[in-house]
């Protein structure tokens, strides 16, 4: 699923805890990481989680399912994307944008993964 598609979804569900739930259907359908994918754990994020990289593809895993619904947003914001490119964009506006509900962990955990995607 592109990120336009998961932007256009959560742009229309109001309710806050069926947003969650959708960030959590998103990490369950996440495409599998491939063998030739170089994976970084991202440091500072509550639950173990993972950014992949195959080129400019993007993948990602986590042992939660909330955040694995979060790696899979963000890894789908810069899917395609050079890091000349990743580094231009302003992913932190972007994913706020999203208005999804998260506790002060979680957000600790996305603002670790935007660094990590900045700094390739």
């Amino acid at each position: 699923m592109t990120y336009a598609e998961m932007k256009n979804i959560l742009s229309l569900i109001s309710d806050p805890v069926e947003k969650l739930e959708m960030v959590m259907d998103f990490g369950k359908n996440m495409p599998k990481v491939p063998d030739t994918a170089t994976c970084h754990e991202i440091v500072g994020c509550a639950s173990r989680a993972e950014i992949c990289m195959d080129g400019n593809k993007f993948y990602g895993r986590a042992d939660s399912v909330l955040v694995r619904g979060i790696v899979a947003i963000i890894t789908a914001m810069v899917d395609g994307k050079s890091t000349a490119d990743i580094k231009k964009m302003d992913l932190n506006t972007e994913f706020h944008s999203l208005n999804i509900n998260l506790g002060t962990g979680r957000l600790g955990g996305v603002n670790s993964m935007i660094r990590f995607l900045q700094n390739l």
